[in-house]
């Protein structure tokens, strides 16, 4: 609990082009624990005007400067200066990460060894050969694929993973030879401001790395309008992302997003009930459900269902909610007051449409939690397809149960979303496995497990999930342009015209 109490209150600033500025307007913003709503925290507050000069410099270091004509192997040293220096300071990363969001610091520092595994891969990537022969029909010529950095590249992140959602974009880019502008939301940026001071503690030239503060409508908007960057990178919600493509169309720009999604846990009856069970929780309540890959929409066959279902509200009402410091704390505040009304709409929805409240839908009465942004996990039983709380995202500790009959039925009623990040399914049937892998149409799909991730591998959604991928090859791919050189080593006339 004397975690928050200790805490001394920080004065951040931006970064742009090799120096700590604030704000051209001089306005700053006040960063809440979502524990106690204690302000730990004052940054600027920028805007468009911040954006412009961020992308000026960004602009200059990838036109004029050094970054992009370094060699592979000489960008990737300075990715694993990161990942040293990430290893170095693990302990405060993860701290801020809480203070920040809210969440347990056990899970901060599980997410801090994934920051550092994402820039140690991209630095080993870094190295490898850009260029790739290919086999020419014309004689006594040579062809030649070349990928080459885009350009200059705006990263927008979101609150809920602020620094993992950041290195999936900064760690490929700047493995790329691109040089960024990064935006963090603006209610979570203290990891962000903590990654770039290890940035220029690394050495990356000026104007290679900078950040930005303030909110969408202004900081993140320039940088997806804006003629001078070449790419856009955003995780968020399908609204922004549909303006950020409008926006992008100002210079016919490239776009990575990723938008989330409402992802099916589906459980048949010959699965390992316990695990199941188990993983029932861990697919939801890591985070407070504020993940984008949360298994919040839980499908169970209908022999297993009530049993499931009982097992399953008793294991939640254990769960201990509290200061993300405690180490009796399973779970943390939800972000925001804000966002915490959110969710009690979907709630309040929920039982409109005849959804049935079996646990939580509410807020907790414990004195002591009273002055953060927390609520109860929830369970809602009886749910159909056709509900908004099974279709939108509520991003919260919210669990809606459908029942199913059939192998065919749960795999209807699974692609029935305009999402498609991510699904998963529990069955011990290897001919299931393989039909259900291959039917469900999302970007992930696990089978017997939930929500792993990992550096080497593709992450990103089908639909209206997004586009493009993070991590993996396909990761640092997004920040190549492709380009074919052809060279004639005997060239001569062919007389075709004024013979």
């Amino acid at each position: 609990m004397g975690e928050n109490k200790r805490c001394v209150l920080l004065t951040k600033k931006m970064f742009i082009n090799g120096e700590w500025v604030d704000s051209l307007s001089g306005r700053t913003r006040e960063i809440i624990n979502p524990y106690d709503s204690k302000v730990i925290a004052i940054v600027p507050e920028g805007d468009a005007a911040d954006s412009k000069k961020a992308i000026e410099a960004a602009r200059v270091a990838f036109d004029f400067g050094e970054w992009p004509t370094l060699t592979g192997s000489e960008r990737g040293a300075y990715l694993s200066k990161i990942h040293d220096l990430i290893v170095r300071d693990h302990e405060e990363l993860a701290r801020l990460e809480s203070l920040d969001t809210g969440k347990t610091v056990e899970e901060s520092r599980w997410d801090m060894d994934g920051i550092a595994d994402v820039f140690k891969y991209y630095a080993s990537l870094a190295g490898e050969s850009h260029k790739t022969r290919v086999d020419s029909p014309i004689p006594e010529t040579s062809s030649v694929m070349v990928r080459e950095p885009v350009g200059v590249c705006g990263q927008i992140s979101p609150w809920n993973y602020p620094l993992l959602q950041a290195s999936w974009k900064m760690a490929p880019a700047l493995a790329a030879g691109c040089t960024i502008v990064m935006k963090p939301s603006e209610i979570t940026p203290l990891t962000t401001i903590k990654i770039t001071e290890l940035a220029e503690e690394a050495g990356f030239p000026a104007g290679v790395v900078n950040l930005v503060l303030g909110p969408g409508e202004g900081a993140g908007s320039e940088l997806a309008s804006s003629t001078e960057v070449d790419l856009i990178s955003f995780t968020g919600g399908i609204e922004t992302g549909k303006k950020i493509i409008q926006a992008a169309s100002s210079n016919v720009k490239k776009i990575a997003l990723e938008l989330g999604g409402k992802n099916p846990n589906i459980v048949f009856s010959d699965a390992n009930f316990d695990t199941a069970l188990d993983f029932a929780m861990n697919a939801v309540f890591f985070h407070a459900g504020q993940i984008c890959s949360a298994g919040a929409r839980l499908m169970i066959e209908s022999s297993i269902h009530d049993r499931f279902v009982s097992e399953l509200k008793t294991r939640m009402e254990k769960i201990k909610i509290g200061n993300g410091f405690d180490e009796e704390t399973q779970m943390g505040p939800l972000i925001s007051g804000e966002h915490r009304a959110k969710i009690e709409s979907y709630v309040d929805l929920a039982k409109t449409e005849g959804a049935t409240l079996a646990l939580g839908g509410r807020r907790p009465e414990a004195p002591e939690l009273q002055a953060g942004f927390f609520y109860l996990p929830t369970l809602f039983t009886d749910c159909t397809s056709q509900m908004r709380i099974i279709q939108e995202e509520s991003f919260g500790p919210v669990i809606t149960v459908e029942k199913f009959e059939s192998e065919e039925e749960a795999l209807v009623l699974a692609n029935d979303t305009q999402y498609g990040l991510s699904a998963g399914f529990w069955t011990t049937n290897p001919e299931r496995i393989e039909r259900m892998s291959r039917g469900l149409r999302f970007g992930t799909v696990w089978v017997n497990d939930f929500n792993v991730y990992f550096a080497k591998a593709p992450w990103g959604g089908y639909k209206q999930s997004g586009m493009g991928r993070e991590l993996g090859v396909s990761g640092l791919d997004e920040y190549y342009e492709l380009k074919h050189v052809f060279q004639n080593h005997n060239n001569k006339p062919i007389h075709w015209f004024g013979k």
